[in-house]
């Protein structure tokens, strides 16, 4: 019980850092480093520390035995695990929403002027199949990855911090490219929007559906490939 209660509290603080993490970037970027806004250089900057930024978190993850700063992260392992497990890891959402919530309020109290968070620039329908998409793609590569991949964690992490960022600039302009609801509930919560039909359909619903049919088609390509296994084995 303490051990739920320990890694719920974490779950808060890794999803208030992350939210922090990047306007932090941003900081780095345009205010420390001075580069203007629309430049190649900023733009560099600004890749190689989101990379090293999801490369870290990944870190975090594994330093303090599975703590998450995304929603779309537990409800996959809720649906691989049992239903006690399935309970509990739902039960971690709302305090990830709860550290999104109060990083957002600290952010536009501190630097109102860097970041207004995600925006959905196209219809309801287009910005919920991107982002269920995105998240389709995310969800069913990292399933993959930690099968594939093992005992190589920085290689999984590598690959993973790419495939994640390469998702998140083909949605930037279309959704945000979030895969991620707890951060955005925390803007749209800020601004009042979180109660809003785009906002729950597009940054929840859909991510939320297509991780499900994502660990569906996994299961479904898993299980087809073990008998091909077997036969190999036999001859």
């Amino acid at each position: 019980m303490a051990g739920m209660a320990q890694l719920m509290v974490t779950d808060t603080i890794m999803t208030f850092i992350w939210v922090w993490s990047g306007v932090t970037i941003r900081v780095i970027t345009h205010v420390v480093l001075g580069l203007s806004i629309n430049g190649h250089a900023s733009e560099i900057v600004r890749s190689c520390l989101t990379v090293l930024n999801m490369f870290l978190f990944t870190y975090l993850a594994k330093l303090t035995n599975g703590g998450a700063y995304n929603p779309i992260v537990v409800f996959t392992s809720a649906i691989h695990g049992t239903f006690t497990t399935f309970l509990f890891n739902i039960g971690r959402i709302p305090f990830q929403v709860l550290g999104a919530i109060v990083g957002v309020r600290l952010i536009i109290e501190t630097f109102p002027e860097l970041w207004r968070g995600p925006q959905l620039v196209i219809n309801l329908h287009q910005g919920a199949l991107t982002e269920a998409l995105l998240t389709f793609t995310h969800v069913l590569i990292t399933l993959g990855l930690d099968r594939s991949v093992n005992g190589s964690f920085y290689m999984k992490t590598w690959i993973s911090s790419i495939l994640k960022f390469a998702l998140h600039i083909l949605g930037s302009d279309l959704t945000g490219g979030c895969m991620n609801p707890a951060a955005v509930v925390g803007w749209a919560y800020a601004f009042g929007v979180h109660k809003s039909k785009e906002h729950i359909i597009v940054y929840w619903f859909a991510p939320i559906e297509a991780t499900l049919l994502a660990s569906w088609t996994f299961r479904l390509l898993t299980r087809s490939s073990k008998p091909e296994k077997t036969k190999k084995k036999t001859n």
